[in-house]
């Protein structure tokens, strides 16, 4: 399936650039950055890693760094910008790895890209080695399911955001800077279960809130939490 990333993936590279985008930057990557932590985990995987900016962040922290994208020209960036690191053509839903080959798994703001998250989650708890942590920063649902110009202004003069077909799973194309890709919309229940169902428990969950940045960015995004995060763990037989 053509879901636009190998036509979007300039774009995509030129409009994160250094820093990120503000919800990487301002709002989730201390939170992510704190459940990484310093010297916890020996080998990190992250799941759609794109062009490589998580697993260059946590190089310092973590000793060995795994990332796996389907899209060629973002793995040829995350290589020449981490030569040390390990980057695989892959997929989520058919890992190339043994079973507890990671003791620390991430899905930074990826599940929205996956088509199959039926087969993904699973194959993501199966190469997390017992004890270790499955790290996850997602869209909230009812992000994903707003209408496409996402906010209107009530009879108040109020800036409302506008949520539609909250409970239909369903993929879309959106379309901003340049890039054009398909994101996957499903309700909170519809990830949670896919988890349980992988043997995995819940053992964190946050709504971060943004820290510092543009105030008129900090006042969008602390209307609701935009996005959310979640840590699962893998019990010790």
């Amino acid at each position: 399936m053509d879901n636009g990333w190998e036509a979007s993936a300039g774009p995509w590279i030129e409009s994160l650039g250094a820093a990120g985008d503000f919800g990487r930057e301002h709002v989730l990557d201390a939170p992510m950055l704190a459940r990484v932590g310093h010297g916890r985990f020996e080998r990190m995987l992250d799941v759609g890693c794109g062009e490589g900016r998580f697993c260059r962040m946590t190089a310092p922290r973590v000793r060995e760094r795994v990332g796996i994208d389907p899209t060629r020209a973002l793995l040829d960036a995350a290589r020449a910008r981490d030569p040390e690191g390990r980057y695989i053509e892959a997929r989520a839903e058919a890992l190339p790895f043994a079973d507890a080959s990671f003791d620390l798994v991430v899905s930074y703001l990826s599940l929205i890209d996956i088509p199959d998250i039926d087969a993904a989650i699973p194959e993501m708890a199966r190469v997390l080695a017992p004890g270790g942590t499955l790290l996850v920063a997602n869209l909230n649902p009812f992000a994903t399911a707003a209408v496409p110009d996402h906010r209107i202004t009530d009879a108040a003069g109020r800036d409302q955001l506008v949520v539609d077909r909250y409970f239909d799973e369903r993929g879309a194309w959106t379309a901003w800077r340049g890039i054009r890709i398909v994101n996957y919309h499903r309700p909170l229940s519809r990830y949670m279960n896919a988890f349980l169902a992988a043997g995995l428990q819940l053992t964190a969950f946050e709504e971060p809130q943004p820290s510092g940045g543009d105030p008129a960015r900090v006042a969008r995004y602390s209307a609701a939490p935009w996005f959310h995060l979640m840590a699962w763990g893998r019990p010790v037989p």
